[in-house]
């Protein structure tokens, strides 16, 4: 298990977790993207899991709030608390 520190797949994981809570309508701790190759990500049926990790419960709190408001209000809640969650690789 370690936790995921590549900028660019960062971004990709705080995109797929901003896309799962809306279509879940909650916050999810299970996130799952394209296994990563040495050319970067390549469409494949296999998957590398990421447990989602929040260390606050206030900030999921505020993330599960904002989720009925959308996709824009929630993106700025996860821009906001980003130093409160982390991308765990299972």
């Amino acid at each position: 298990m370690q936790q995921e520190m590549d900028q660019e797949r960062l971004t990709l994981l705080y995109q797929r977790f901003r896309d799962v809570c809306l279509v879940e309508k909650e916050v999810w701790k299970e996130i799952y993207l394209p296994r990563q190759a040495m050319q970067g990500v390549v469409l494949t049926n296999l998957h590398e899991k990421y447990e989602v990790v929040i260390d606050d419960p206030a900030v999921e709190e505020t993330l599960e709030a904002n989720i009925p408001l959308g996709a824009a209000a929630l993106e700025a809640a996860i821009n906001a608390y980003k130093d409160h969650i982390r991308f765990v690789k299972r």
